[in-house]
C-alpha cells in the first residue's frame, strides 16, 4: 500500500464532520456533499456507495439520516483506510470493503441495498491528460466504464431501491444510455453555478422497477448573483443549508 506523504484535516457540514484526506491527489469538495444530500434515504435503510474515496458522501449521509446501514467500496487501499479512520473519528458506523467494483466479493454480491450511490470518475481518458498523482487519476480518470458502474449498482439494488449518481453534464447522454429496463422513474436535476449559466453537473435518480415517466427538472442554482463579485461564500440559502448544516437537497416534486 503506497503511503500517504501528507494529510489535511478538513471540516464538512459546518464542522459536523472532520475528514482526513491527502494534501496532494484527489480531494473531496462539494460534489460528494451534494450527492449525499440528494439521497432519499430513511432511518433503518441500507446504503452502498461505489467508489467511496475517503468516505465523505457516506459520512455526510450518516450525519443527516440516523440509523442507516452504510457500506462503501473503494479500490485504492490508501483511500479505503482513510475512510475507515474517518468513520471511527466521527463516530459513524461505515463498513469499508477494499475491492474493484468489477469484482465485488461474494459477501457483497449476496446483498441487496435500499440505495446505491456513486460519484464516478468524470473524465474519459480518451480526452485530456492524466493527472500526475495516481490517486487523483484513479478517482477522476475513467478506467472502469460508466456502464459497469450502473450495471453494478442495478445488481446490488433491492426491488424498488434507489440509484443516485452525480456526474458531469456533458456525459449525461452516455449515462442515460447505460440505463436498462431494470431502472425506471428516472429524474435528472441539473446543477448550474449561476442563473443563465449552463449546468456543469447533473444529479440522477432512478428506481429499480420504477414505472414513472422520465423527468428533466429545471436547473438548481448554486450561487447568488449573475457573476462572482466578492471573495467568500455566495451560495444561495438552500445550498448553504446543504453544505454548512447537512440539510437535504431541495429535490423538485
Amino acid at each position: 500500500m503506497r503511503p500517504v506523504e501528507g494529510l489535511t484535516r478538513d471540516a464538512f457540514l459546518g464542522g459536523k464532520l472532520s475528514i482526513r484526506q491527502p494534501e496532494q491527489g484527489y480531494r473531496a469538495g462539494i460534489d460528494p456533499v451534494l450527492l449525499a444530500a440528494a439521497v432519499p434515504a430513511a432511518p433503518g435503510q441500507s446504503v452502498l456507495e461505489l467508489g467511496c474515496g475517503v468516505g465523505v458522501a457516506s459520512l455526510c449521509l450518516g450525519v443527516r439520516v440516523p440509523g442507516l446501514t452504510l457500506t462503501g467500496v473503494e479500490l485504492q487501499p490508501v483511500y479505503a483506510e482513510l475512510a475507515r479512520g474517518n468513520a471511527r473519528a466521527n463516530g459513524i458506523a461505515l463498513d469499508i470493503v477494499t475491492a474493484d467494483l468489477a469484482a465485488l466479493p461474494a459477501s457483497l454480491r449476496a446483498r441487496g441495498f435500499d440505495h446505491v450511490i456513486a460519484n464516478p470518475p468524470y473524465h474519459l481518458r480518451a480526452r485530456g491528460s492524466a493527472a500526475p498523482d495516481p490517486g487523483r487519476e484513479t478517482a477522476l480518470g475513467e478506467a472502469t466504464p460508466l456502464a459497469l458502474w450502473v450495471e453494478t449498482a442495478a445488481r446490488r439494488l433491492a426491488p424498488r431501491g434507489w440509484l443516485t449518481l452525480i456526474q458531469r453534464a456533458e456525459r449525461l447522454p452516455g449515462l442515460l444510455g447505460t440505463l436498462d429496463t431494470r431502472l425506471g422513474s428516472v429524474e435528472i436535476l441539473p446543477l448550474a453555478a449561476r442563473p443563465g449559466r449552463p449546468a456543469k453537473l447533473v444529479l440522477l435518480r432512478a428506481r429499480k422497477g420504477g414505472k414513472s415517466a422520465f423527468r428533466l427538472h429545471s436547473p438548481l442554482i448554486l450561487h447568488e448573483g449573475s457573476r462572482h463579485e466578492r471573495d467568500g461564500d455566495s451560495y444561495v440559502p438552500t445550498i448553504s443549508d446543504v453544505l454548512r448544516r447537512g440539510a437535504a437537497l431541495p429535490w423538485p416534486v
